[in-house]
């Protein structure tokens, strides 16, 4: 059963969506509208992954896996037939693997943006590490020492603490 809502925009302008036999898409590319500026190319590896994302994907493949057994049981399995399945399963692969890419790369972009957002809208915050995966690989490093040794400090001053705190009760570390 199909159940459609209205045609009319969400009050979030996000645009039209509608429930299918397996339930709404989890990456809805219709409603956004930032995807018309994308390069085609973009829109295109965003497209495939979307639809390898919907759960009628799985029941897609799963029903071409029996067709290939049944074609395969009724020709005596060809030499052929074993051939469609490597060649089908590698080229999927290979173009699986480029939209993964494409689409965990832009991701993590958009996660490193917002980082960055939260970096600069907090006063306390070291503004050095805004855009950090962008820098040269020297940068980095020091921005790890940094990050090292201000950790190591932060722990020294916690052992500190807690000796001091034991110290204050009667007991030395070094005393029996």
């Amino acid at each position: 059963m199909t159940v459609s809502v209205s045609d009319a925009p969400s009050s979030q302008g996000e645009g039209r969506w509608r429930k299918g036999l397996f339930g709404s898409n989890p990456t809805p590319l219709h409603s956004d509208s930032s995807v018309r500026e994308r390069h085609w190319t973009s829109r295109l590896l965003h497209h495939v992954g979307a639809a390898t994302a919907h759960s009628g994907a799985g029941a897609v493949a799963a029903a071409a896996l029996a067709i290939w057994l049944v074609v395969g049981a009724a020709t005596g399995f060809a030499h052929w037939w074993e051939l469609v399945l490597y060649s089908s399963t590698s080229a999927v692969t290979l173009l699986m693997v480029f939209v993964i890419q494409h689409t965990q790369a832009r991701q993590t972009s958009g996660t490193q943006r917002k980082l960055d957002e939260l970096i600069r809208s907090s006063a306390t915050a070291d503004s050095t590490y805004i855009a950090a995966e962008q820098a040269p690989d020297g940068d980095l490093e020091a921005l790890t020492e940094l990050s090292e040794v201000e950790r190591e400090r932060a722990q020294r001053e916690r052992l500190g603490q807690s000796s001091s705190s034991r110290s204050a009760s009667g007991a030395s570390p070094g005393s029996s």
